[in-house]
């Protein structure tokens, strides 16, 4: 089961998707948000060819914790999406990501169109591997590793 990660923005929404085994996410591109109906329409096509079973959705907290304006539109978007689609669609804490993507970007020595173009799927990039390792962490290390001890010792 693939797993797809969402930086929802006003302007466009950064596409990353994981591997099947939802160990390594990768970008997928951005779709404009200029028709709701017609950015549904997308995305909804999306997971039927990539065979999505999760939808993470950067959730952008304050840096107290607390809910605020845009994470009300993120909250309104996510429920509306619920509306379309039978999979589970979760949101994920996303503070910072955008600001991590623009330094990775900056120090790629890209230019300042070329970065605004790209800092959104970057930044689904990092939201949806954020949450795959947070999923993962419980399997490592692998129990044959640690139970498996040579004899001397």
């Amino acid at each position: 089961m693939r797993i797809l990660g969402l930086d929802v923005g006003k302007k466009r929404i950064g596409l990353a998707i994981s591997d099947p085994q939802g160990i390594v996410s990768e970008a997928l591109g951005t779709i404009e948000c200029r028709e709701e109906e017609k950015l549904f329409s997308k995305l909804l096509s999306l997971l039927k060819e990539k065979q999505i079973g999760e939808i993470i959705i950067g959730f952008p907290l304050s840096l107290n914790g607390t809910i605020g304006r845009e994470s009300e539109r993120i909250l309104a978007f996510i429920e509306k999406l619920k509306d379309k689609v039978n999979i589970p669609v979760k949101p994920w804490d996303e503070r910072f990501t955008t600001k991590i993507a623009t330094d990775l970007l900056i120090k790629a020595d890209l230019s300042r169109r070329r970065r605004k173009r790209l800092v959104d799927k970057v930044s689904a990039v990092l939201i949806l591997q954020s949450y795959l390792d947070s999923q993962n962490i419980s399997s490592f290390p692998p129990d044959d590793l640690t139970t498996k001890c040579h004899p001397e010792c």
